[in-house]
C-alpha cells in the first residue's frame, strides 16, 4: 500500500487549492492501494475538519509517505529528501524565479514529477485547471462589463463560496440588447467559459450572422483560429500547415472587433504567429471592444491592452490607446481589461473537485499499475536527483550558477 501526503500549500501567497477533496481522498483509501494523509494547512479551501470527518488522518508532518502531492511550488525549504513529489514545478521553460527550486530538487535527490508535462500519446496534457479558468474569467469579464456601464453589480468570485453561488450571482446579469459577446479558443478554458454562458440563456449566433446582422437581444458566437486567421499568400486555411507555420499566417480578427462589445480571450497563442491587432488599431473609430477578458493573460501575447496581469482583489484596469498606457477602469477613451493569471484560485474547491477527479481516474491508477504509454516516465523531470533525458535540455538552467533568463 503506497502512502500518499497531501502536501500544505507554503509559497506565498498561498494557494486554496488541494490535489484531492475530503470525499476523493476517502475514495483513494476505499480502494486498498493507497494510505492518504493530510497534512495540517490553516488555509486550505477545505478545512482540516471536512477531512477529518470522513476517517482521514491529519498530521502536521507527511514526511514518512512515499508521494507527496500539492499544487504549486514547494518552497526550497521545505522540500523533503529522496522523496517523490507532484506539483507544478514551473521549471521546464527555464522560469528565472524558480531556479533555486530545480537545483534543490537534483541536490536533494528528489523524483519530481509535473503535473504541467503529463500527457496522452499526442501530447495532449490530461490535467489541468483551464475549464475553471474559463468560467470565472467569463464571470469576471461580465461583471467588468456590469460596472463599466453601470448596468448591475455581481459579488467579486473569490468571495463566492463555491460555483453554485457564482451561478446565482449570474442572475444579476442584465446585457443591453443587442451586445455581442466573442469567445476565442475551443480547449477547456474555452469550455469553461461556454458552460458558464449557458447559465444567462444568451443566443449563440454563427460567423455571419454575428458579422452581418444587428439584433434585439444580447448574442455570442465562439470561433476557433480557423475563423481569426488567414493565410498571408491567399487561399483556404489548412490547420496542419497553420500549426507548423504559423508566421505564415496573418490576424483576420479586425472584422470581429468592428461589431464586437465584449471579448473573452480563451485561446492557446503561439508566439510566432500574428497578434490579433495593434494599439493603433484600437483608435479606429471602427473598433468597438470595450471590455476584454484576456482569461489566457499573455503578457505582450496576442492581445495588446493585456500590459500586465492583474489581481484577484483588483481584476480589472484600463488601456487607453491613445496614451498606450494604463488608465482607470472606465475612461470613456479606454477599454476595460480584466487579465488575472490565477484564475482558478477564485474558486479553490470547485477547482480542487474538478482537478482531482481527473487525477483520481487519469493518473492514480498509473502509480499503482500499469503505464504502458509511459505517462509518468514522460512527466518525471528527475529521478532521484538526475534530470531524465527528455528533460536534459534543462541542464543549463540546473546547473549554471547564472540565473537564468
Amino acid at each position: 500500500m503506497l502512502k500518499i501526503g497531501i502536501i500544505r500549500e507554503g509559497k506565498t501567497p498561498p494557494d486554496k487549492r488541494v490535489a484531492f477533496s475530503p470525499a476523493q481522498c476517502n475514495e483513494l483509501n476505499k480502494t486498498g492501494l493507497f494510505d492518504v494523509k493530510i497534512q495540517q494547512s490553516p488555509v486550505r479551501a477545505y478545512a482540516d475538519s471536512e477531512y477529518a470527518e470522513l476517517g482521514l488522518e491529519i498530521k502536521d508532518n507527511v514526511s514518512d509517505c512515499d508521494i507527496l502531492m500539492g499544487i504549486k511550488e514547494v518552497p526550497v525549504d521545505q522540500l523533503e529528501e529522496k522523496k517523490t513529489y507532484f506539483f507544478f514545478s514551473h521549471t521546464i521553460k527555464k522560469q528565472p524565479h524558480n531556479q533555486k527550486l530545480i537545483k534543490a530538487l537534483l541536490a536533494k535527490k528528489i523524483t519530481m514529477i509535473d503535473y504541467e508535462c503529463l500527457r496522452d500519446v499526442n501530447g495532449q496534457r490530461i490535467l489541468g485547471f483551464g475549464y475553471y479558468a474559463g468560467i470565472v474569467g467569463t464571470y469576471n469579464g461580465l461583471r467588468a462589463y456590469g460596472l463599466r456601464n453601470k448596468r448591475f453589480k455581481l459579488k467579486p468570485a473569490y468571495l463566492c463560496f463555491d460555483y453554485e453561488e457564482l451561478k446565482q450571482e449570474m442572475k444579476k446579469v442584465n446585457l443591453a440588447p443587442g451586445t455581442k459577446l466573442l469567445f476565442t479558443g475551443t480547449g477547456r478554458v474555452g469550455h469553461g467559459a461556454i458552460d458558464i454562458m449557458s447559465e444567462l440563456n444568451i443566443k449563440k449566433v454563427d460567423v455571419d450572422y454575428y458579422l452581418t446582422r444587428n439584433f434585439d437581444e444580447p448574442v455570442y458566437c465562439h470561433i476557433n483560429y480557423d475563423r481569426y486567421y488567414k493565410p498571408r499568400a491567399g487561399g483556404s486555411f489548412n490547420k496542419t500547415d497553420f500549426f507548423a507555420n504559423p508566421q505564415n499566417y496573418e490576424s483576420d480578427f479586425l472584422r470581429f472587433s468592428r461589431v464586437t462589445d465584449i471579448y473573452f480571450s480563451c485561446h492557446y497563442w503561439d508566439s510566432k504567429s500574428p497578434k490579433f491587432f495593434t494599439v493603433e488599431d484600437m483608435k479606429s473609430p471602427d473598433f468597438k471592444i470595450k471590455v476584454i477578458a484576456d482569461i489566457t493573460c499573455d503578457i505582450d501575447g496576442s492581445i495588446p491592452s493585456t500590459i500586465r496581469a492583474s489581481t484577484i482583489e483588483n481584476p480589472i484596469y484600463g488601456f487607453n490607446p491613445y496614451t498606450n498606457s494604463e488608465s482607470e477602469p472606465f475612461e470613456e477613451q479606454s477599454v476595460t481589461v480584466m487579465a488575472v493569471d490565477n484564475l482558478p484560485c477564485e474558486l479553490p474547491r470547485d477547482a480542487s473537485e474538478y482537478f482531482g477527479s481527473e487525477l483520481f481516474t487519469k493518473v492514480m491508477p498509473l502509480i499503482h499499475g500499469d503505464d504502458p504509454f509511459k505517462v509518468l516516465e514522460r512527466a518525471t523531470i528527475c529521478r532521484e536527483g538526475q534530470l531524465m533525458p527528455a528533460y536534459e535540455y534543462l541542464n543549463d538552467y540546473a546547473y549554471g550558477s547564472a540565473i537564468a533568463h
